[in-house]
């Protein structure tokens, strides 16, 4: 009885263990959260059964080129007056089967399937740069997404660097207020800061908390446990090192999946127009073919009247005419080429080829529009850029300056000299100043990493 309580608990143990081990928080690093979405996100999944599928055009463009073959059979049941396999008319009641064998191959129609398979080709490399478009957007996200986490987290601590102050304030001034030093009102006003703090701090936790959801969310992993590393973001000379947004551009527009998909396109418009204007042309084809019969008159045996000498048709004898007999002697072979000139089709080639030229042009127009919004992207990363970087030194020494104000004011403070509205002021000012040199650094960040994305740089250096 006690190895069997010690067995139960013994299993108990190890499935708390186990429970315990799977509650344990996951830390994610930046480069396993953007790995983990380019492995496991359904939209590339989906993606990449496109390619797959272009894979597939690709041989059915192939097969295009080779003769098709076919066999065929069939039953019938004939009643009444028919013509039978001799020509002559019969009546009476039979039944029947006939095989066949075809061939057929395309030998010129206008350039149609050379022009197809092109186009295979060209679709194939077009899936693999609309999987590469939507890999780097998704890699963009996460990273996005994990930077603003980072965000919160530093907005966190501040947070409660801002509580522990406060509550050292409370303790402080309630040992002034109990030996009368200090009159009870100043308590109250600190004892009212430490609680706007703590609502601070449930706000910054707050957002947090959407922070990592969102994150979790684009990996769809589950939200429960989830966390993420922390990383020391140094800050890039962007002015200094980085290329302007022209040469940016320059660089992108030779290497972006978005540029090449879009010219793609056009090249495969083009074919497109080919292939209307293969309708013109003569169609010239290549046909062969093989087939045989077996006729049986229902009621009787398969007998077939042979005459040996043509000239005396007394003479005769009958021979057995089975199936197979009449397979044999009712083989034929064929064999053929067919020509179709196109002389005149209502108009619907021509209006095929004025579609496809009108669709060319407005596939250039959308490598044109695809170029401009990738220069606008480009010019507008840049200045965010700039405009960071410049925010970032300024809120760097608004910062230094604040803390300085901030060090007088509690040594003032501390001495009576200044009271508890006119220290929270300074507090506030100096709480201000490290959340906007917070958000002025991974603005800075991020925006140096669009360009880094546009100048083909791994998003997790």
């Amino acid at each position: 009885m006690i190895n069997k309580k010690v067995s139960v608990i013994f299993i108990f143990a190890c499935l708390f263990s186990i429970v315990s081990i799977a509650q344990e928080k996951r830390v994610w690093t930046l480069e396993e959260c953007i790995n983990y979405a380019l492995e496991n996100n359904i939209s590339i999944k989906q993606t990449e059964l496109d390619t797959e599928t272009a894979d597939q055009d690709l041989i059915t463009a192939k097969g295009n080129f080779l003769p098709n073959l076919n066999a065929n059979a069939s039953q019938n049941w004939n009643f009444g007056s028919f013509i039978g396999q001799d020509g002559n008319r019969v009546s009476r009641d039979s039944r029947g089967n006939s095989f066949g064998l075809n061939t057929g191959v395309t030998l010129f129609n206008g350039f149609r399937n050379t022009s197809i398979y092109k186009q295979a080709q060209l679709g194939i490399e077009s899936s693999q740069l609309q999987l590469d478009i939507l890999k780097d957007n998704i890699s963009v996200n996460v990273v996005n997404s994990y930077l603003n986490i980072l965000l919160n987290k530093e907005n966190l601590k501040v947070a409660e660097e801002q509580i522990l102050i406060s509550e050292k304030q409370v303790q402080q001034l309630s040992e002034l207020v109990d030996s009368g030093v200090r009159p009870r009102a100043d308590l109250y006003e600190v004892e009212a800061q430490l609680a706007s703090d703590k609502e601070r701090l449930t706000n910054v936790e707050n957002s947090l908390d959407l922070a990592l959801l969102g994150l979790t969310q684009l990996l769809q992993i589950p939200y429960e446990g989830f966390d993420v590393e922390g990383i020391e973001l140094g800050l890039p000379e962007v002015l200094v090192e980085r290329k302007s947004s022209t040469e940016i551009y320059d660089y992108a527009v030779q290497n972006r999946p978005e540029i090449r998909k879009a010219e793609l396109d056009i090249e495969n418009s083009e074919l497109a127009i080919d292939i209307a204007k293969s309708a013109y042309y003569p169609n010239l084809s290549f046909g062969a073919g093989l087939g045989t019969s077996y006729q049986h008159f229902q009621g009787q045996e398969d007998l077939r009247v042979v005459f040996p000498d043509p000239s005396n048709p007394t003479d005769f004898e009958i021979i057995p005419n089975g199936f197979w007999v009449q397979l044999e002697n009712n083989l034929g072979y064929n064999l053929g080429f067919r020509l179709d000139v196109p002389i005149f089709n209502r108009l619907q080639t021509k209006a095929n080829v004025s579609r496809a030229k009108i669709n060319k042009k407005r596939i250039e127009f959308s490598l044109d529009q695809a170029k401009q919004d990738l220069q606008s992207t480009i010019e507008q990363a840049y200045a965010d850029a700039k405009a960071a970087f410049k925010q970032f030194e300024a809120s760097q020494v608004s910062l230094d300056a604040q803390s300085e104000s901030f060090k007088n004011a509690q040594e003032s403070y501390n001495l009576g000299v200044m009271n508890s509205f006119e220290f929270e002021q300074v507090r506030n000012r100096l709480v201000n100043a490290e959340a906007n040199l917070i958000n002025a650094k991974y603005n800075f960040v991020f925006t140096t990493k669009v360009l880094d994305f546009y100048l083909g740089k791994p998003l997790t250096d």
